[in-house]
């Protein structure tokens, strides 16, 4: 799964700056995944819908697919912050991630399908994956994760332009993706 990311020494804002100040200060407290994942999710959410938070050049899409900014990667590689943006009808494939992730949705809403993969059997069976959650994540909602048991799909429904924030435990900007494995087994929705 490949996204247009775009990372360069790219225009700041305050509000910007004083997120990556309070991620830094909730990774720094050497945690388990599941609770920072939690204290991340916290600094984020009085962030998300503020009109200062992304320069414009920051909510700009693609027609092609979502498009992944990245907006800061720590310089130690233990956290990132990318914002993705959804025009409507745009949708990941289904994937886990290579660490713990929060996602908030800045603007417009998220639907996500989460999975629980069902292993082959021992007479011969396949793989397959069972959906066990519809969720929409409207502007200002927060989720957090850890692997495993965070394979899902997301999408934008709606008609109108939709924005994520995402904080991974991650250096995406030398990763480039999130995405630890993309799922093509037979999933029942």
């Amino acid at each position: 799964m490949t996204t247009p990311t775009t990372h360069r020494a790219a225009r700041t804002t305050e509000r910007l700056d004083t997120l990556v100040a309070d991620v830094r200060e909730a990774v720094g407290r050497g945690l388990p995944p599941d609770l920072t994942a939690y204290l991340v999710g916290e600094r984020l959410a009085p962030h998300l819908g503020a009109a200062d938070l992304l320069t414009d050049e920051q909510c700009e899409g693609d027609p092609e697919r979502y498009r992944q900014h990245v907006l800061h990667a720590e310089h130690d590689g233990s956290f990132s912050i990318v914002a993705l943006v959804w025009l409507p009808g745009q949708r990941t494939s289904i994937h886990d991630h290579v660490s713990w992730c929060v996602t908030g949705v800045h603007e417009g809403e998220e639907h996500e399908r989460r999975y629980r993969l069902v292993p082959a059997t021992e007479t011969g069976g396949t793989a397959r994956l069972v959906a066990t959650d519809d969720v929409v994540n409207p502007r200002g909602a927060v989720c957090g994760f850890a692997p495993p048991g965070d394979i899902h799909r997301v999408w934008n429904a709606c008609t109108s332009r939709a924005i994520s924030i995402h904080i991974y435990g991650a250096d995406i900007a030398r990763l480039g993706s999130s995405v630890r494995r993309v799922y093509e087994f037979p999933a029942d929705r």
